[in-house]
């Protein structure tokens, strides 16, 4: 049987590794000491439950229980200031799930803790090349901020790394997870059953105008790049006007405005353009209307516009008989306190479902906050969502 006091001192001997002092914080990107050393306590707990431990080529940890079994997991690396649950549960979740099944010689139950979920180097690196999404030779050329390639970031776990894991052995893959919004909280709802993950679409858009003096240059004379991001900006939410849905959002989150000074004309502006929605039409819809407002501002303003690379992953419905057996769980644990939802957040399986089923299931996050220290959940909710998984395990398996 699953041992929900095991279950949570696991989760907080987690959080032990990269603690930020600061609540119950952490700091733990990919392959930085503190997620190495996660990752290496997490394959002994691995071991002494009986599964066998492999880490692939990109650092991912496995669990293996005999084959075929269902997989179950998330990921342990975290933002440069995360919280202690975001990937963490479903790892830790995942965990107890399989070492009361080898205990109780129940049905197998395989775990993983997919690396880089948290994108230091690209969109959930790990599971996207595992996947098949993206090479491994393309990944190793990714960079994080301070220039550093994935190749090289690898190699600090190279002492680690084996052959990939075949993704043919799993019955299929279900995601326990942190809602990481304010719906489940603020409707006093203790679990979610994710209907789907939204799609992503991400580049860089850069406009360039001219430097110049901030006190000689006549405001009619200027190509001020900042002003034309905040036209952009403003023309961009009424254009939507009629095309997003409620959930759809859109965000400008990185902006890098040149020369960055308080006396100079900034001539030259870069910007992050990220929108997510349920909808392959909606976003494709979207990406013409950003690219056409776009235009219209430069040509309005002066500016030569430059549109990068086109990052982002497709709308994923969760798989109909997983999700399912979560319905099932939800109402028999959680009677009249879960509800359906779609995930504007994505996850290692948006990648997974590209091998095999997939369902994902959450808990809520207190304030609807995430990716931040202050990120938390009542322990009562996270054992109650450890009983959910368990009990949905339970219908699939036998």
């Amino acid at each position: 049987m699953i041992n929900p006091d095991r279950f949570l001192s696991d989760l907080h001997t987690l959080r032990s590794f990269g603690a930020s002092g600061v609540g119950k914080g952490v700091i733990r990107p990919a392959f930085s000491d503190a997620d190495i050393a996660a990752r290496e306590w997490l394959m002994q707990q691995m071991a002494e439950a009986g599964l066998t431990v492999q880490v692939d080529p990109v650092g991912s940890v496995w669990g293996l229980a005999q084959a075929p079994s269902l997989l179950l997991g998330s990921h342990t690396d975290s933002q440069p200031e995360g919280g202690w649950l975001d990937g963490a549960l479903g790892v830790i979740a995942a965990l107890e799930i399989a070492r009361s099944a080898q205990q109780d010689r129940g049905a197998p139950v395989s775990v993983v803790s997919f690396q880089d979920e948290e994108g230091r180097f690209g969109v959930t690196t790990g599971s996207t090349v595992w996947s098949g999404t993206v090479s491994l030779d393309t990944a190793d050329h990714f960079l994080d901020r301070e220039g550093v390639s994935f190749s090289q970031a690898r190699q600090n776990m190279a002492h680690l790394a084996g052959d990939w894991v075949d993704p043919r052995q799993f019955t299929g893959f279900i995601e326990m997870h942190i809602e990481q919004g304010p719906w489940l909280d603020a409707a006093g709802d203790t679990i979610g059953v994710v209907t789907d993950i939204v799609g992503i679409r991400d580049m860089r858009v850069t406009l360039t105008g001219e430097q110049n003096h901030a006190g000689t240059t006549p405001m009619h004379m200027r190509k001020d790049a900042f002003q034309a991001l905040s036209a952009f900006n403003t023309r961009l939410s009424l254009a939507f006007e009629g095309v997003v849905a409620p959930a759809t959002v859109w965000t400008i989150g990185q902006v890098n405005l040149h020369p960055n000074a308080s006396s100079i004309v900034p001539g030259k502006v870069t910007f992050s353009m990220q929108w997510r929605d349920s909808s392959t039409g909606r976003l494709a819809e979207m990406d013409k209307i950003i690219r056409q407002v776009a235009m219209d501002v430069a040509r309005e303003h002066g500016m030569v516009l430059n549109f990068g690379d086109m990052l982002g992953l497709e709308p994923v419905a969760m798989d109909t008989r997983l999700r399912h057996a979560l319905t099932e769980a939800a109402e028999t644990n959680a009677p009249g306190q879960w509800r359906e939802m779609p995930s504007g957040a994505l996850h290692d399986a948006t990648n997974v479902a590209q091998q095999m089923p997939v369902a994902m299931l959450f808990v809520p996050s207190i304030g609807g906050i995430s990716h931040a220290f202050e990120e938390d959940t009542d322990e009562a909710d996270l054992v109650v969502g450890l009983q959910v998984l368990a009990d949905a395990v339970a219908r699939l398996t036998n």
